[in-house]
């Protein structure tokens, strides 16, 4: 069994927002150190906006990856054999969106919702992928878990 799921949110357009706005300040200031701080700001606001329009999760045979883009600055693998157990659930708006630790313990990898699956780790690690199919993931997941052990 393959898996690929690719979930998309609007998010990056705040931020490619605020850049086209640092931008027009660049161009609205007179003053080069602000030009060349709101530049440079925009700059990372619209990377930041390219990193962050999708999250895409795919089966890659012996391991899961875990990658934001369509400009690929972050990404995870997790393998299969490290795996312990799954768990779908939903975050609350503490866990928020991103990359971070988790008020609920392990890292968050997230875009947008609540929808998610809690994937526990050896050693007592704990990812959390958010996605909008948490019940084709956790399925493909428990596969995966039962075929490693094998």
């Amino acid at each position: 069994m393959r898996y690929e799921h690719t979930q998309k949110a609007p998010f990056y357009l705040l931020l490619l927002a605020i850049a086209s706005g640092m931008f027009v300040g660049v161009w609205l200031t007179p003053e080069p150190a602000a030009q060349l701080s709101l530049a440079i700001g925009g700059g990372a606001m619209a990377m930041l906006g390219l990193a962050f329009r999708h999250l895409m999760v795919r089966d890659e045979g012996e391991d899961l990856l875990v990658s934001f883009g369509p400009l690929p600055l972050f990404r995870r693998r997790v393998v299969y054999a490290e795996i312990e157990r799954v768990e779908q659930t939903r975050s609350s708006w503490l866990d928020g969106w991103g990359i971070h630790m988790s008020p609920s313990g392990g890292w968050t990898w997230n875009l947008w919702g609540f929808d998610c699956v809690d994937v526990y780790l050896t050693r007592g690690r704990k990812l959390r992928l958010g996605t909008n199919e948490p019940v084709e993931l956790e399925a493909f997941l428990r596969q995966q878990i039962t075929s490693a052990k094998e």
